[in-house]
């Protein structure tokens, strides 16, 4: 069995007057406030708990990331010629983005406490379904004895929900 080589990616255009500087700049801006828009929807149904109503933004969050990377992609290989013709730009992009990256690490702040309150609450119950299945016996020496595996029952958690 031979393996077939991919060809490599072309290499992204770069722009080549102020003009379309400018308009990728604001193409740029625009993706990434919109992008900011639905994170913190998002952000606001994890919070007050709504997260069915959060799932169904992926869709539309996984296209404006396609082309977010695209455009980012792209800013990235007209960064010389833009540095030189329009740094004003580069300036404007660079501070617009850190805002973005901060509204992103509260994004990914509120997931990750979601993530382990529900990983708490699921080992919780857990627990409390383990003690109730395993029998309460002593040894000879009067102590608790431990349970067998076979008196550890799994749960079962259905992600339809």
């Amino acid at each position: 069995m031979q393996m077939q080589r991919q060809p490599a990616p072309a290499p992204a255009p770069s722009v080549a007057s102020p003009i379309d500087a400018r308009q990728l700049a604001n193409a740029l801006t625009e993706i990434m406030n919109d992008l900011l828009a639905l994170i913190e929807r998002e952000t606001e149904l994890v919070r007050a708990g709504k997260i069915p109503d959060a799932i169904k933004l992926e869709p539309q969050k996984s296209d404006l990331t396609k082309r977010y990377i695209a455009a980012i992609t792209l800013v990235r290989a007209s960064q010389p010629y833009m540095a030189k013709a329009t740094p004003d730009l580069i300036g404007a992009l660079h501070r617009h983005h850190e805002v973005f990256r901060a509204m992103l690490q509260v994004n990914l702040t509120v997931l990750a406490t979601a993530h382990a309150v529900s990983e708490g609450i699921v080992r919780g119950v857990n627990a409390e379904v383990q003690k109730r299945n395993i029998p309460q016996t002593y040894t000879a020496a009067g102590r608790r004895a431990a349970p067998g595996p076979r008196n550890l029952t799994p749960i079962a958690v259905s992600r339809s929900l």
